[in-house]
């Protein structure tokens, strides 16, 4: 059971009633020969290149910056709202390389409240698995006997169906309304999952030659390029060879290979040495999710992944990596379990079965090699449990694996082993790593920043205990980071935020502040922008983002969501939609 699939896969819902939007949406201009819709002024301007702030006035028409100019340029010019800046930045949205508002974006309301907070304007999504394209291989997990998708399964648009069923996708989110624009890139499970269904072993050649016609039609259809989840059944069980051939069918359409790697852990900088791999013999850069070195004896490592990193772009080699400001990580309590457990999708008979429940609680005290060993790794107490929906459960959110195990008197893998079976959908939060690595990896001109979370309202979350990155990441940074401790400047925590990610990306359009670039603004008070959100009372959003723009849009007005949704679905090069007709 791929826990990515699972959270993305209810976004499926309300996707039915979606219809297409049109293919040549993401390329309009400015709109009025004369005139602004918009004039911001007084404003330190930090452009999201890592040039120094400068004071300036932006106008907006239509959706584009149209002018930055000197203070009091535009004082005389007609404008149908001006906003007067002064005391605050001005600077371009923050693009999230790692998201996950799959479900907001096709069956939620499309706000994303808690990004939009943090002055987020663009997600990217896909980290391992992407809702299409769709085959009856992926319809069959749907429908399987334990899965939590059956509901959703003969609902889905005729458009995101078929080996271009991406591009459906995309055109679905930005018709049903959202208040970020949002692109992705193809999940290699997906393309797993297409090709082979949930079994393990190496690919066929068919199904090797599925996988390349899988990934060209995707690429055709604007994905950034191939991002993989190799902790997580069935992406575990791909081979690098697989991924090689994934990564050459993505090269010649500008592809990216993005990795949440084999290990982060006990095989981290080996697990380095695969991405590296991929990218060299696929011919496409590499990107590294959320980096960091788990569990107390891994934290050294760290030292050695920069300087890994470092050598290999000496050499010539585009790699590079992203993180979030957080020392725990977060995902499905179901990713305990060795990889092996979940093969065919037959975790919950495999707990349901005396024999095998017995073999994969023995597998997750000792774990192989190939496994991650998530709770064992900093042991019961680093499990930090969120997300029941049963009543009779929920007096355990927010605590310790191992609080839990001793209320029901039993060894935390037992314990385990109920909630899962209990509760498939649980998640955890993992904390794992140490504060100390932060800085150290922030400083690095190549990271770039990112969630790993998807955008809520925290009215609506039913008590869960959120991991705090979805509501304070980027004011984490700006206030934590910058001002508080001064790890690095202004300029450059805006670039990592922004220009960094859009260029790594090749959006040419969005990601700085300059003249003919979309209107994609954040507004912020420097002095205030601060995440509220704990651990222990995450559901907060956070403050000093006072206003935000997307595509010239006011979504965020004061610090209150105004209810807009102009988002656009954001494309990869290679995109055959493009005026050009995209990269062949």
């Amino acid at each position: 059971m791929d826990v990515r699939f699972l959270r993305i896969s209810a976004g499926l819902l309300a996707a039915a009633a979606c219809q297409s939007a049109p293919k040549g949406a993401e390329s309009g201009g400015a709109a009025g020969p004369s005139g602004y819709d918009l004039i911001i002024t007084g404003g330190k301007i930090v452009d999201g290149t890592g040039n120094p702030w400068f004071y300036g006035d932006v106008a907006v028409r239509g959706d584009r910056v149209v002018r930055i100019t000197p203070p009091g340029l535009l004082a005389k010019a007609d404008a149908k709202q001006r906003l007067d800046a002064k005391g605050l930045v001005v600077s371009p949205g923050f693009i999230d390389i790692q998201a996950q508002s799959v479900g907001e974006f096709t069956a939620g309301d499309g706000r994303v409240l808690s990004m939009v907070t943090q002055g987020v304007t663009t997600a990217i999504m896909g980290e391992g698995d992407s809702p299409a394209p769709i085959n009856e291989k992926i319809l069959a997990v749907m429908k399987g006997p334990s899965s939590p998708w059956k509901e959703y399964a003969d609902k889905i648009p005729p458009a995101m169906k078929g080996a271009h069923g991406f591009g459906g996708w995309l055109e679905t989110m930005q018709t049903h309304g959202m208040s970020e624009n949002a692109g992705s890139f193809l999940g290699a499970a997906t393309v797993r999952i297409y090709a082979k269904g949930e079994a393990q072993g190496a690919p066929t050649p068919a199904e090797l030659d599925t996988m390349r016609t899988v990934v060209r039609a995707a690429m055709e259809d604007g994905a950034f390029g191939i991002a993989s989840a190799l902790i997580y059944p069935p992406g575990n069980f791909a081979t690098t060879e697989e991924l090689i051939e994934e990564a050459k069918a993505a090269s010649p359409f500008g592809g990216v290979y993005i990795t949440h790697m084999r290990s982060e852990a006990d095989q981290f900088l080996e697990a380095i040495d695969e991405a590296f791999r991929i990218g060299k013999e696929g011919g496409v850069p590499v990107e590294i999710y959320h980096l960091k070195a788990s569990g107390p004896r891994n934290w050294p490592k760290m030292a050695q992944a920069i300087a890994k990193i470092d050598s290999a772009r000496s050499a010539g080699a585009d790699v590079g990596a992203d993180m979030y400001l957080y020392t725990a990580g977060g995902t499905g309590l179901v990713s305990c379990a060795p990889p092996w457990a979940a093969a065919d999708g037959k975790l919950l008979a495999n707990l349901a079965d005396p024999a095998m429940r017995a073999k994969i609680k023995d597998a997750m005290l000792h774990p192989a090699k190939n496994s991650e060993g998530l709770c064992a790794l900093g042991g019961p107490q680093s499990v930090q449990l969120s997300g029941f929906t049963k009543a009779e459960n929920k007096k355990w959110e927010g605590k310790r694996l191992s609080q839990v195990a001793t209320e029901q008197k039993k060894d935390w893998v037992e314990t385990w082993a109920n909630l899962v079976t209990a509760e498939p959908g649980l998640g955890m939060l993992v904390h794992l790593m140490t504060e100390t690595n932060l800085p150290l990896q922030l400083r690095q001109p190549w990271i770039k920043i990112g969630t790993d979370a998807n955008g809520v309202d925290p009215d609506s979350v039913n008590g869960a205990k959120m991991h705090p990155r979805t509501y304070g990441n980027y004011p984490r940074l700006l206030g934590r980071y910058v001002r508080e401790q001064k790890v690095l400047t202004l300029e450059d925590a805006v670039r990592k935020a922004s220009s960094a990610v859009a260029n790594r990306l090749s959006i040419r359009d969005r990601g700085t502040l300059r003249e003919g670039a979309y209107a994609d603004i954040v507004i912020f008070d420097p002095n205030t922008i601060i995440d509220k959100a704990t651990f222990e009372d995450p559901n907060q959003l956070s403050v000093g983002v006072q206003h935000v723009f997307v595509n010239g849009v006011a979504v965020l007005k004061d610090g209150k969501h105004t209810g807009a949704k102009p988002g656009k679905a954001v494309r990869g090069p290679g995109w055959t939609g493009w005026p050009e007709g995209g990269i062949r």
